[in-house]
């Protein structure tokens, strides 16, 4: 099932807030305890031990009251002269209720934590008139709710440091396992330490290096087979085509000859171009638009056939001859099937300041292509003959993919409005390209 919108999406996010929500209900329950035990929160001295001494006073006979009242500083107060209490939530109500159990449910207390600092109780069950007892004031004073909910705050604030610190620690193999993955994916050699690494991630770790390993030993198996195909097929094609330019019974059909035997090396060419789509080329800052007029600048000696319309683009990191072939190959295409018309090639800057990308759009007028047939095109030996005819290995859009893929970019192709294709490559100038890249 899919997680609604506003719930947390990384798994850094969700760690984190399952920390905070256990922090803060811990401190709730905290609270909740507190405010349930009241002998925590009040002094026995403000409760019970007031009480004694009002029940000691009121027990005593007239004449013996004013010498405890002398020795326990208690004063009689007149009605109208007993201040308002003050209020201290919650520690007013639940002394209340403690002298009504102490001394009756009758009993009324006035609470004042200022200047003066005193409890009036008036206790009918005892007698009658309202008795002011001394109170030391700084306990009461301190056990404001406000001062308890202000070192809560600071406490959760501190807890929220500490597990945003925590689930980071934890989230940090994760992430060093995503980058790496990335770059393997560019054609990057890549390892991860394993002895650094929590002993969870350990064998996710080690997986991922025995897979890197496997990933470029079948590659470069893969490359050794394929050189090895081509300087064999080469040697006796070679040998073929000498041995016709010297025969002189057929000059036309000598000639076929020679272009199928071409056409047969450029195929090995293309094939190789496949399997060495320039991941060990190294990578270097480059003006892409001075690159694509350089790359497309023999096109265009005597008659124009490709026009440019390229933007100001700052430098970026780059393979320039693999971006060569890239270029090169979406070109010859517009150009084998745009059916007579020159080509366009359109470069732009797209994105925002965060996440800028380049598009590269090569537009042409041919039949187009099948929209069904838009997403298998690019699968090696695929072409879109029926639509736009010609020739060739099927592997030229096959290595445009790889070979924006090897900069972290993507490509496609749309059919344009009024017939024509538009082949449309995005390349990051950062490390990714963003979601909504168009």
């Amino acid at each position: 099932m899919k997680a609604p919108y506003w719930f947390p999406q990384s798994f850094f996010a969700r760690t984190l807030w399952l920390v905070l929500v256990v922090v803060l209900f811990s401190k709730a329950l905290t609270l909740v305890y507190l405010m349930m035990n009241e002998d925590v929160l009040v002094d026995r001295q403000y409760s019970h031990g007031a009480a004694l001494t009002l029940r000691a006073y009121w027990a005593a006979s007239p004449d013996d009251r004013d010498h405890i009242a002398q020795a326990a500083g208690l004063k009689r107060i007149p009605r109208d002269k007993v201040p308002a209490s003050e209020q201290h939530w919650p520690y007013s109500e639940i002394f209340q209720r403690q002298m009504q159990t102490e001394l009756g449910p009758d009993t009324e207390t006035r609470v004042r934590a200022t200047t003066p600092p005193a409890l009036w109780v008036r206790a009918p069950s005892l007698g009658d008139g309202w008795v002011r007892v001394p109170m030391y004031p700084h306990p009461l004073r301190g056990q404001r709710i406000w001062s308890v909910l202000g070192w809560f705050l600071g406490i959760g604030l501190l807890s929220t440091a500490a597990a945003w610190i925590f689930v980071r620690q934890l989230n940090a193999p994760l992430k060093r396992l995503v980058y790496a993955a990335r770059q393997l994916g560019q054609g990057r050699s890549v390892r991860l330490p394993v002895g650094d690494t929590p002993s969870e991630m350990t064998e996710v770790y080690r997986a991922f290096n025995q897979m890197a390993e496997d990933v470029e030993q079948a590659g470069r198996e893969r490359e050794l087979m394929l050189a090895g195909v081509s300087h064999d097929l080469r040697t006796p094609l070679t040998r073929l085509r000498l041995a016709l330019e010297f025969m002189d019974n057929d000059t036309e059909l000598t000639d076929d000859m020679v272009r199928d035997i071409e056409d047969m090396d450029a195929i090995l060419d293309q094939f190789l171009a496949f399997i060495r789509d320039g991941r060990d080329e190294p990578v270097e800052e480059a003006d892409f638009p001075e690159l694509v007029r350089e790359t497309l600048a023999p096109y265009n000696q005597g008659v124009e056939r490709v026009r440019l319309c390229l933007e100001a683009i700052p430098p970026f990191p780059l393979r320039r001859v693999s971006t060569k072939r890239l270029l090169t190959n979406l070109v010859e295409n517009a150009l084998n099937h745009g059916g007579g018309d020159a080509v366009e090639v359109v470069a732009s800057l797209a994105g925002d300041q965060s996440a800028p990308y380049v598009v590269l759009s090569v537009l042409d007028r041919g039949n187009g292509i099948d929209p069904a047939e838009l997403d298998s095109i690019f699968n090696p030996f695929i072409r879109g003959d029926r639509a736009r005819g010609g020739r060739g290995t099927g592997l030229g859009l096959a290595i445009v993919k790889r070979i924006a893929a090897l900069h972290g970019g993507s490509v496609e192709l749309r059919n344009r409005s009024g017939g024509g294709l538009e082949a449309r490559v995005r390349l990051p100038l950062g490390l990714l390209l963003p979601r909504d890249a168009v």
